[in-house]
């Protein structure tokens, strides 16, 4: 016993013991909080948890000694390496540092189960299966040369790879195919295509926000951006980036001076655009050979391939020295070798860990509160599943559905327009476009609130609006003389002609033609607009907590009675509004079509006083096809004396007036009932009654419609759908309940759920507990 010492006290241990059971503690706890993520990463992908997990992302052009550098910070040889393009999948590398495993320990996981996955830890519950490191390397090479061969050279499906290894630090690196950069010109299309795919592949990595990018540059002269042109794209200000120039031993003998030593070892901040990660580049070499018992491997063991590396990074410092002529400063060592960079990088993620300990706790009881309420949600629907709760439950969505019903067409802002609203741009592409017999479109910027994205009651009135003014704007097609022609035909009892029925023949035909399309597309439009009422009214329910979120089976037949409802009533009031378009085109009724018989006779009063002259001088010069072909002839000349009697025999001014009034009639039948040549005046005649009876049945057809959409397809949705929804539920509830909630099969899935749920709980709360313990414990030996 040591003097000083008293009896049955532990004697004091020195400053080396101290410092070694120090250095036990820190690594028991390192272990303790890799042990912790590992955890936390196998909950996070089996039951969806959002965590995300530090990685570093290995990006650089071909031939930049990417797989290399890896190979070379793990401190084994697995790769598929060599000039041009080797990696053409992402291969990620869990490294776990474990002192038992003499040997790299490796597992390949299995893609069929990773999803495509960016971080999977070893306890993630997939399929894997060991490897030695020959046919690691084998898989690797088998599925480069298959992708090769394929139209699509490249994949962004993972290989994954877990490795436990005595010599490997607590990494996670995923190795990117090499960046391309081909010549111009069309005979390196192919080239220049596998370019862009690899680069949208690397970029899309590049976007994970937790990773660290390690930038390989390949070059002397630090003005040349080459993989850092890709990279500040994603990450502007390298702010996440180690910058690493490769190849070192190849370059070193390049420079003719000290000064060019120093310019590279230690680049302006200019240079480099950014405050990258070690606040300076890393400089390494690997060298060449591979590890096996060939005749072409340099290396019998991986140790042997460690000692090189070693030895590498000595002669790269001393050839550094020879060529500064001076010694490396302790930071310029720092950033020189292997294992500078591995250590940085091992720092740079405990440091990312040790950061997102604090947040994680948050969101780990966030994660513990949420599956606690799921948990109480499920046994609660547990001990609802009988007969009168179940009815119970329907008759109260029943009656919530109605509500949000109805104030979605009253109107409300609770629905957020965004996600549920339409322009009137995206309601005629989903609901149809009104659209004439010219096949035009009015334009959408002329409609009152075109450009608001709305839903319910102030969709609806929108699409009226819309259908008002594109009827309302509807003027009749052009009709040719032989259509005008054609409608005359031949009366039952003589040949002459009535133009007032050949207007009304045409005016009717084209009206039905016209009009009938827009009724179809009307009602198509209105449906589309009832219809997306139900997943509206499923999401406030949802927001509210009304929606029945087990009961599927009960929520589809819920929809389809409401959509078949929607849709009967739809087809029974277009048949309404059939019925009354084919009335109003089947006989005109000139009280209606022209609104009364003092309109119709101003018209005809107006047409006529403008057309007087020109139709009696063209009624006598016209051909008859009458049974006598030479009555032109006598016409005339009983036609003048009557008229040079009525002006020559003195009679008085009223007597004058009614012959004149004769003589216009008699002309008027001459050009309108005798005779079958169109002239002009019958011909403008014929055109402006069409006109008229078009525009008059267009005006009743759009009051009709409108009234008829709005009392037979709208107000049923307010006043016969409760009533027959009820009647459906109840008639459901009492032969067919079974199917309906369908119970056997809920209550065996609500009892999975429970017990998942419960397994989820107890591993939140574990590990909740777990990540208290790592921050008060790392709280406690951080560094200020």
């Amino acid at each position: 016993m040591e003097s000083g010492d008293k009896p049955g006290e532990k004697p004091m241990m020195t400053r080396e013991e101290k410092q070694v059971v120090e250095e036990e503690e820190m690594e028991e706890k390192k272990c303790m909080l890799y042990e912790a993520y590992n955890e936390l990463h196998g909950l996070a992908q089996e039951f969806q948890t959002p965590f995300d997990a530090p990685a570093v992302l290995v990006v650089g052009h071909q031939t930049d000694g990417k797989s290399a550098l890896v190979e070379a910070l793990m401190g084994f040889q697995f790769n598929h390496v060599g000039g041009g393009t080797k990696t053409r999948r992402p291969i990620t590398l869990h490294m776990k540092y474990n002192p038992d495993c003499d040997l790299p320990l490796c597992h390949l996981v299995s893609s069929d189960d990773t999803n495509n996955l960016a971080i999977v830890e070893p306890t993630v519950a997939t399929a894997s299966e060991q490897k030695s490191l020959p046919q690691i390397q084998a898989y690797i090479e088998a599925e480069n040369k298959r992708l090769e061969h394929e139209p699509c050279q490249f994949s962004a499906k993972e290989i994954i790879i877990t490795v436990e290894y005595k010599y490997c630090p607590n990494l996670t690196i995923i190795d990117t195919p090499g960046l391309v950069a081909p010549a111009p010109g069309r005979k390196n299309r192919a080239l220049q295509g596998q370019a862009r795919l690899v680069e949208s592949l690397v970029r899309a990595k590049m976007q994970h926000k937790e990773f660290i990018i390690l930038c390989l540059e390949d070059c002397s002269d630090w003005s040349n951006a080459t993989t850092r042109r890709v990279v500040m794209q994603i990450d502007p200000e390298l702010s996440r980036t180690v910058i690493v120039s490769t190849k070192l031993d190849t370059k070193i003998p390049q420079f003719a001076c000290s000064s060019d030593v120093e310019v590279f070892l230690s680049p302006l901040a200019c240079t480099l655009d950014g405050c990258i990660l070690g606040d300076s580049p890393f400089f390494t070499s690997v060298p060449s050979g591979r590890v096996g018992t060939g005749r072409e491997s340099v290396y019998r063991s991986n140790d042997e391939f460690k000692q090189a590396v070693s030895l590498r990074e000595m002669e790269d410092i001393a050839s550094l020295e020879e060529k500064l002529g001076r010694p490396l400063s302790k930071e310029e060592r720092g950033r020189i070798g292997v294992s500078s960079l591995r250590l940085f990088l091992e720092e740079l993620l405990k440091k990312r860990y040790m950061d997102s300990v604090p947040l994680i706790i948050p969101l780990l009881e966030k994660e513990h509160r949420t599956t606690t309420r799921n948990l109480n949600e499920i046994t609660q629907e547990l001990s609802n599943l009988d007969e009168l709760k179940l009815k119970e439950k329907g008759r109260l969505f029943h009656d919530s559905f109605l509500t949000k019903l109805s104030l979605l067409l009253k109107g409300t802002v609770v629905a957020p327009p965004d996600k549920f609203g339409e322009t009137l741009q995206d309601e005629r592409v989903n609901g149809g476009a009104f659209t004439g017999t010219d096949g035009l479109q009015f334009p959408f910027k002329l409609i009152p609130n075109a450009g608001m994205r709305l839903y319910g009651g102030a969709q609806y009135h929108r699409a009226m609006a819309e259908f008002r003014f594109v009827v309302g704007a509807t003027k009749c097609p052009q009709i040719r003389r032989e259509e005008i022609v054609n409608a005359c035909g031949v009366e039952d009892i003589h040949d002459g002609t009535n133009y007032s029925r050949t207007a009304c023949v045409i005016a009717v035909a084209k009206a039905r033609d016209t009009f009938e399309p827009f009724l179809h597309q009307l009602g198509f439009r209105l449906l589309h607009i009832l219809k997306r009422l139900l997943p509206i009214s499923v999401y406030l329910l949802q927001k509210e907590g009304d929606y029945l979120s087990a009961h599927e089976v009960f929520l589809r037949r819920v929809a389809s009675a409401f959509n078949n409802f929607a849709e009967t009533t739809e087809r029974a009031c277009l048949e309404k509004c059939m019925e009354d378009l084919v009335s109003t085109t089947r006989y005109v009724t000139w009280s209606i079509h022209d609104k009364n018989r003092a309109g119709l006779r101003h018209f005809l009063d107006s047409f006529a006083g403008s057309e007087n002259t020109v139709a009696s001088t063209t009624a006598v010069s016209q051909d008859s096809f009458g049974p006598v072909m030479n009555e032109k002839n006598d016409l005339k000349p009983r036609t003048d004396v009557k008229l040079s009697q009525l002006a020559s025999s003195g009679m008085d001014s009223g007597a004058h007036g009614i012959q004149t009034t004769e003589a216009k009639l008699v002309d008027l039948l001459d050009t309108t009932l005798w005779n079958r040549r169109l002239a002009p005046s019958s011909e403008r005649i014929v055109y402006a009654l069409v006109q008229h009876i078009f525009h008059g049945i267009r005006e009743h057809f759009l009051a009709s419609a409108e009234l008829k959409f709005n009392c037979f397809l709208l107000m049923p949705v307010v006043d016969k759908l409760p009533a027959l929804l009820r009647e459906d539920l109840e008639h459901a509830f009492e032969n067919e309940l079974e199917c309906v909630f369908n119970v056997t099969h809920l209550r065996h899935s609500l009892g999975q759920q429970k017990r998942e749920m419960e397994i989820e709980l107890k591993r939140i709360q574990k590990l909740k507990e777990k990540f208290k313990r790592i921050h008060e414990q790392l709280s406690s030996i951080r560094p200020e």
